[in-house]
């Protein structure tokens, strides 16, 4: 991956640094063997002049300066889209410590475990290509914990580590004893009427808790038309809980596998944003669309953004890069520097064009202000 200019150096005269531009964005340096320094600046300019400057003109790194070899740079319009440029970088020329030097931390997943015989959930931040549910990422593993005691608490599937082989011998644990577990260690239940409520459990995640509001719902509607209060009232206190366990996964926890959205940044051209697929928790490059008129005729964003999405491709990876995408994505979704915005939907062919319209609006707004 190569940044998108590069400047001619000469070791015994200062490069031209009137084409470099004092904006944000990323650079590289390469010197005389080694691993090149690759680096993000609010001004390009200034940065590359305290590197490549002489000593009068106060570079801290003069004396290096006849051993770089190559310089270039890359503007970017958003810190969102200089990271992840960083990044890309980092893992060609650094692909043993990136992660280490970009202090990438991988975020916490709730994990439904589907290969085991009696699955489980537990926490996780590292995902893997056997059969599972990962639900995430969170901000932190205390708020996956929590998220993952609550909504536990409104099924029957076990919380124990152990390797279960039904036995009605077995001990059992204080969640079967409170009724809040199908006790299979004790063989109080088949691994058909297990695998059942399990699937309850990912029809929960995969809707983000709506499958079981609409359950409960029903039930509650159902009671209080038969004159059943007492039930009904017992369906609503459910209810209440199911809401509480759902604002604890906030608008980017999801099944990473159904993951999609876009990222709205600021764009460096003029007059255009930066908008950044998320297929399946896969952070994809960059697509600029100009919100000018084109051509000189009026064509609609909507028309315009159907035609530009017709032509995206959409690549995986593995789940090491997966991984390290929802991590960066993680990152800048929580953090006190994010600008954009980012829709996120159910699939690739969800895509809300009114509200994606809107945001690019309020970006290309906050871009002229």
């Amino acid at each position: 991956m190569d940044l998108q200019f590069e400047l001619p150096v000469d070791a015994l005269a200062q490069p031209d640094l009137d084409e470099v531009p004092a904006a944000q964005g990323v650079f590289l340096l390469q010197f005389d063997g080694g691993t090149p320094y690759l680096g993000l600046s609010r001004n390009l300019k200034w940065r590359l002049k305290r590197w490549l400057g002489s000593s009068s003109e106060g570079s801290r790194w003069a004396g290096l300066r006849e051993s770089i070899r190559r310089v270039s740079y890359q503007p970017t319009g958003s810190a969102f889209e200089a990271k992840l440029l960083l990044y890309r970088l980092a893992r060609k020329f650094r692909p043993e410590t990136y992660r280490k030097y970009l202090k990438l931390r991988p975020p916490p997943f709730v994990k439904v475990q589907l290969a085991n015989a009696y699955p489980r959930t537990y926490i996780t931040t590292r995902l893997t290509r056997r059969r599972a549910l990962f639900f995430g990422p969170f901000p932190t593993r205390a708020a996956a914990e929590r998220f993952e005691g609550s909504f536990l608490d409104l099924f029957l599937i076990r919380r124990c580590q152990e390797e279960i082989v039904p036995d009605p011998a077995h001990p059992g644990c204080i969640y079967g004893e409170m009724d809040m577990c199908l006790r299979p260690c004790q063989a109080r239940s088949s691994e058909q009427e297990y695998h059942a409520e399990v699937g309850r459990v990912l029809k929960f995640l995969n809707t983000r808790g709506q499958s079981l509001v609409r359950e409960i719902e029903q039930a509650r509607d159902d009671a209080s038309a038969a004159l059943e209060f007492e039930q009904a009232s017992s369906h609503h206190r459910k209810l209440e809980k199911a809401q509480e366990a759902l604002k604890l996964a906030d608008g980017l926890a999801r099944d990473i596998d159904s993951l999609f959205g876009l990222v709205i940044q600021p764009s460096a051209a003029e007059q255009a944003v930066e908008l950044f697929w998320v297929y399946q928790g896969f952070l994809q490059p960059a697509m600029t669309f100009h919100y000018s008129v084109v051509g000189g005729r009026s064509v609609s964003l909507d028309s315009r953004l159907r035609d530009l999405f017709q032509e995206a491709e959409h690549k995986s990876g593995t789940p090491q890069e997966r991984t390290d995408h929802l991590a960066l994505l993680n990152r800048w979704y929580r953090s006190s520097w994010r600008k954009g915005e980012v829709l996120l939907f159910d699939g690739i062919d969800q895509v809300p064009y009114r509200k994606l319209v809107r945001a690019i609006s309020r970006v290309a707004k906050g871009q002229q202000e």
